[in-house]
């Protein structure tokens, strides 16, 4: 899952053509690396704040690509992706704030619904996975699996204010990296 935003910024691109070609491709690289960490922590806490998830878990899935500009090699693009470890692309129910009952085990994924109770449910391995019987006897068992963060990084009110964030915050991110470039250029002349 990635977030792509391709707009023109026209308030930008009138910037762009007045500037020098080095300054420019270091102030909008510059711009692009500060939008993608806003944007990073904006998605982390619009995740946490629609799902009961801890931060720590949301953020390994977070992956950022930083754009450059050194010596003649740029590469004007970030990107902000959430990556599922391979293998899986779900998460156990048991990190979703488990409460051990006599019935079984509950649970919580979303922030604003109610608990869960699966019934004959226990929970493993210092209580992080939540298990199941498939039959009467003993063996075998299962785990029990919910989304993953990809999936809650993708979903459309998240996506939504994530965008929007970073439209609002991109054009005063340039202009203040294209002061601070031009200053640079001006105080080594």
């Amino acid at each position: 899952m990635q977030i792509k935003i391709q707009t023109n910024f026209p308030a930008v691109a009138r910037q762009l053509e007045n500037l020098r070609k080095d300054i420019a491709e270091k102030a909008v690289a510059s711009a692009l690396n500060k939008t993608v960490a806003l944007a990073k922590t904006a998605m982390s806490r619009e995740i946490r704040g629609e799902f009961n998830i801890n931060a720590s878990t949301v953020n390994q899935s977070l992956k950022v690509q930083r754009a450059s500009a050194s010596k003649g090699k740029f590469q004007l693009s970030a990107a902000l992706s959430s990556i599922s470890r391979p293998g899986r692309r779900s998460l156990n129910l048991g990190r979703f704030s488990p409460r051990k009952t006599r019935k079984g085990v509950t649970f919580k994924v979303k922030r604003s619904g109610p608990r869960q109770l699966i019934p004959g449910s226990f929970l493993i391995n210092g209580n992080k996975t939540l298990m199941i019987r498939e039959g009467k006897t003993r063996l075998p068992i299962k785990a029990l699996q919910t989304i993953d963060v990809a999936q809650m990084f993708n979903t459309k009110r998240i996506n939504a204010k994530v965008v929007q964030l970073i439209e609002a915050r991109f054009p005063a991110l340039f202009a203040n990296d294209v002061r601070f470039f031009t200053a640079k250029f001006n105080a080594t002349r």
